[in-house]
């Protein structure tokens, strides 16, 4: 289990935190800024899990939400259920961090200088349930994307993809459903309803964005092939780990499919040595080498990259300043334009 270094800083500006209220408990704190979480508090914000009459309002931001870098994968929940019911036989008492708001996220990454956040669907709490990612894009215009999730069993799933995407949604985190004895599910990706999540990605501008094991590598260029227009985002190096020759070569092979991008992400999982994580550079040189920097991606995966011994300032910092390989251009399209380009640029909101 997880432990968290928690500080509870307030959030810069005072406009975004009117009629709200943080939570007077106060737990211990890191020397380090930005190394924690924001005050917990409960955001009793009105909107149901679909959105409607009683979503809420957008709020006045006090900073141009284009003028930053971008953190392309955070997950945020809430502990008010009552407007955004957890999963089915998930309560309160099994979030870890108890509570992290979008509000709190931003008390953590705009420090940074981070003023937009993809925000990825938590399947272990919500389920196929995306409204409290949905309600957060509305309230907070420009500074969330939402990366949600989508049953590929139900019906009608080109016309369910299109009108999520006018609340703000611009890709969708798929996964195996099982891995049978260290291999992976060859069928994963045949059910007819991921086929035609793939073609309505490719048609209406959504990314598909797998979270797979190593296992899972060969899977995918099937899919690559059968639907070459679709955006593909792997999150988190998909979870190849320093020292996995082969499937890193699998990894930077399917660089030859022009519109697969690959998330350079987690950092306190995937290095051996903790902070600075330079160990894990050679594995980020290799695939900008292959990817170029158009298609890689920087994020942290909040609130996890908080886990004790690591901090928010370490995970931006690999990108924009200790990696010297990295020119200046390369930051730029890892620390915002990819994932500007890939979930920012069709947003209506």
């Amino acid at each position: 289990m997880f432990r968290f270094a928690i500080n509870r800083p307030s959030l810069a500006s005072p406009r975004l935190l009117s009629r709200r209220r943080f939570l007077s408990r106060t737990s211990a704190t890191l020397a380090a800024a930005g190394s924690g979480l924001a005050g917990f508090h409960r955001d009793r914000c009105l909107a149901s899990s679909t959105g409607g009459a009683d979503a809420p309002q957008p709020v006045a931001l006090d900073f141009d939400p284009g003028e930053g870098f971008v953190d392309a994968h955070s997950h945020i929940w809430t502990r008010d259920t009552e407007a955004f019911p957890l999963a089915p036989a998930v309560s309160v008492d099994d979030l870890l961090p108890p509570s992290f708001t979008a509000e709190e996220l931003l008390a953590v990454v705009r420090p940074e200088g981070v003023t937009r956040v993809v925000l990825i669907s938590h399947f272990r709490y919500y389920g196929f349930d995306n409204g409290y990612l949905i309600a957060m894009a509305k309230k907070y215009p420009g500074v969330f994307a939402v990366v949600g999730a989508l049953d590929h069993t139900q019906p009608e799933i080109e016309a369910r993809m299109v009108a999520a995407k006018k609340e703000g949604v611009t890709g969708y985190r798929i996964r195996p459903d099982r891995v049978r004895k260290g291999e992976a599910d060859p069928d994963w990706l045949m059910h007819p309803g991921m086929r035609e999540m793939w073609r309505a990605g490719a048609k209406h501008g959504i990314a598909m964005c797998p979270l797979i094991t190593p296992e899972s590598l060969p899977t995918l260029p099937p899919m690559f092939e059968a639907c070459p227009d679709t955006t593909v985002v792997i999150d988190h190096f998909a979870r190849v780990r320093n020292g996995m020759t082969a499937e890193l070569d699998q990894l930077v092979a399917m660089a030859r499919f022009p519109n697969v991008h690959i998330k350079v992400s987690a950092f306190y999982s995937h290095s051996e040595t903790g902070p600075p994580y330079l160990d894990i550079g050679p594995k980020i040189e290799r695939l900008l080498q292959a990817y170029g920097p158009e298609r890689l991606l920087w994020a942290s995966d909040l609130p996890y990259q908080l886990k004790e011994g690591n901090t928010y300032h370490d995970s931006i910092a690999l990108v924009r300043s200790r990696l010297e390989f990295l020119t200046g251009t390369d930051r730029e399209w890892l620390l915002k334009k990819t994932a500007e380009k890939v979930y920012f640029s069709g947003l209506s909101l």
